[in-house]
């Protein structure tokens, strides 16, 4: 796949690590306090011809001690790519909104979106690109699923556990 129909796919990953949440033990309220800890997990990445290629996902990160922001590192790999990303990602309790960058392509974008109980929906966005997110967790369980728009990739779909 050539390095430029890659770039879009390294993108939508950050919507994997904006999913995951760690925190250190005091983070005990707010709502990212339920994803506190480390989450790995794999899923399928589904291209524009149908081909798919299976992916793994472990993410490490810091919840702030109210449980309304995080720092994300996230490292995603398949047999064909690897991905280092990382963000910074608050809420107001409906609302979330953040940053994100993608080490090994050189990319940076923006996120927003909205937190209602366990889920999770969101729009990521960098220049020239734009994906969808859906995220459901529930207790030690979680399922992320991502429509990116414009690439060749169609979609990811991730299934992590703590």
């Amino acid at each position: 796949m050539p390095f430029r129909s890659v770039k879009p796919f390294g993108c939508v990953l950050v919507v994997v690590g904006f999913a995951f949440a760690a925190a250190p033990a005091f983070a005990q309220t707010g709502p990212f306090a339920p994803l506190a800890g480390t989450w790995s997990g794999e899923g399928t990445i589904t291209m524009s011809n149908g081909g798919g290629e299976r992916i793994r996902c472990r993410a490490k990160y810091t919840v702030s001690e109210g449980g309304r922001a995080f720092q994300q590192a996230l490292t995603c790999a398949s047999d064909s790519y690897k991905f280092e990303i990382s963000s910074t990602v608050e809420t107001d309790g409906t609302k979330v909104t953040g940053t994100w960058s993608e080490a090994t392509r050189g990319v940076s974008g923006n996120l927003s979106g909205r937190i209602s109980g366990p889920n999770i929906s969101a729009m990521v966005e960098a220049h020239g690109f734009q994906a969808g997110v859906a995220v459901n967790t529930r207790g030690r369980s979680q399922s992320v699923n991502i429509k990116p728009g414009g690439t060749d990739v169609t979609d990811v779909t991730v299934n992590l556990h703590k």
